[in-house]
């Protein structure tokens, strides 16, 4: 049966009530899309519409002729999302869909160009255009998160890899470095650093490595001093943390290495006071490690193995 004999030329534009869409039988996706990618595309139509038309054929029953529904050749994750709405009661089931006829081309193959020739943004255009966004509109994660159907800490860390160096970034768009080094990279906004480390880099610097450089200078949270003072601490007094976005880090690194020391000083020197006046000493004295003088020095346990008879 041909467009024209259904009243409908090929290539015409019509808006088509969500109900009357079907799924084709002549879709070449036969793998279904994932639950993150129909909400993803709910959220992209929530924000800003139907972005592309879906491509659509009449149905016909076994004579013919047209039952007044239409099948979905490309766009069936755009259907699907639009349904998701649907049940979330964001639409009707009425809601016009912006679509184009085609029964010019065969379906199964115009289906199958869609989804093979489709070539995906390369990761650093994502990263920069992340950023842009975040940029030039001033939205936070939570809602460029809403906007693109994705979690907010996914937003924050394509925005974080979206601040390395763009000559780093060029060197991964050009196949010099893996994903996972501008991932370590990322773990400063310091460009001139991130540059800096890169040079220092032999040829087999792994992103474990970039990590350690990056971070040689600071203080993990585990240290005891900074478990001494506390985080909280650390921070109202003006100290700033580094955190991995993509890694466990276990509570960041400590950038003031100064400034902790201070604090670490401080509260040692107060529980130096508060020790000697509640045990009526003469004197304490406050240090960060112990003071190898007089001939005396710290001495670490180490476990033995006891026989049976010890």
């Amino acid at each position: 049966m041909s467009a024209k004999s259904l009243g409908i030329p090929s290539g015409t534009e019509v808006r088509v009530p969500l109900s009357k869409l079907k799924k084709s039988p002549r879709n070449a996706r036969k793998t279904p899309h994932s639950e993150a990618a129909i909400e993803a595309l709910a959220a992209s139509i929530a924000a800003k519409g139907i972005l592309q038309n879906l491509v659509i054929e009449p149905e016909v029953d076994g004579e013919g002729a047209a039952t007044g529904f239409f099948c979905v050749t490309i766009g069936e994750g755009r259907r699907l999302a639009q349904l998701l709405r649907v049940k979330r009661k964001e639409i009707k089931k009425s809601e016009p869909i912006r679509c184009i006829v085609d029964t010019a081309n065969d379906a199964h193959e115009i289906s199958l160009d869609e989804n093979v020739t489709r070539e995906s943004m390369h990761p650093a255009d994502q990263f920069e255009a992340f950023r842009k966004v975040a940029d030039e509109r001033g939205f936070g994660a939570e809602e460029i998160a809403a906007r693109f159907g994705v979690t907010p800490n996914v937003v924050r860390q394509r925005l974080r890899l979206g601040a390395v160096s763009p000559k780093l970034i060029q060197l991964y768009r050009d196949g010099d470095l893996a994903l996972e080094q501008v991932m370590a990279f990322a773990i400063t906004d310091d460009q001139a650093r991130q540059e800096a480390i890169y040079e220092r880099l032999s040829c087999d610097g792994d992103a474990s490595t970039i990590r350690r450089l990056l971070t040689e200078t600071h203080v993990a949270a585990t240290d005891r001093r900074a478990r001494f003072v506390g985080l909280e601490a650390y921070t109202e007094a003006g100290g700033t943390i580094l955190r991995d976005l993509f890694t466990e880090d276990r509570g960041g690194y400590l950038e003031d290495v100064s400034l902790l020391d201070l604090l670490v000083t401080a509260r040692l020197g107060r529980e130096a006071d508060s020790l000697r006046a509640a045990e009526g000493w003469r004197w304490t004295e406050a240090h960060l490690d112990f003071p190898h003088a007089h001939g005396m020095r710290r001495v670490y346990p180490h476990p033995v193995e006891l026989s049976a008879e010890d």
